[in-house]
């Protein structure tokens, strides 16, 4: 699907997502009128889902991160939607994903010190309806974080 000019183009828009068309046409050693349509013909096919701003939630003084995996009661059939409608509502949870095995559900919260990630803890999650079981993981180091694919 994607040919050695694609690959470029991609690589280089994962290097610097803000580039404009003109300098990253010139980054993959193109010109600006292809780049332009094969970003298109990326964005249409889906490839490029959408260009975003990556936020450090350190630096807006946001120093506890959280991973919290949940096992949910299923023995109601509402138990994912009610949960996930729930967890969507509170505002430090930064991501939400779901699994198949014995975690069903992680959400990563974030929060400016112990003291409040605890009350966030207390009032938000474990308020949250189906909760069978909880497993809490918190962030040490970040060693790699790349969305970039070994184009």
């Amino acid at each position: 699907m994607l040919d050695d000019t694609d690959r470029r183009i991609l690589r280089q828009l994962l290097a610097e997502p803000s580039l404009g068309t003109a300098e990253l046409a010139a980054r993959a050693g193109v010109t600006a009128a292809t780049c332009w349509r094969r970003l298109e013909r990326l964005e249409a096919a889906g490839v490029i889902g959408a260009r975003a701003a990556v936020i450090d939630w350190r630096r807006l003084g946001y120093e506890v991160e959280v991973s919290l995996r949940f096992t949910l009661d299923k023995t109601d059939p509402r138990a994912f939607d009610d949960f996930l409608q729930g967890a969507r509502g509170v505002p430090e949870v930064v991501s939400i994903e779901t699994f198949l095995g014995r975690v069903d559900v992680r959400l990563t919260v974030i929060a400016r010190d112990m003291r409040q990630y605890q009350e966030i803890y207390r009032s938000r999650i474990l308020t949250l309806p189906h909760i069978a079981d909880i497993e809490a993981l918190m962030l040490v180091a970040t060693i790699k974080d790349e969305g970039a694919l070994p184009l």
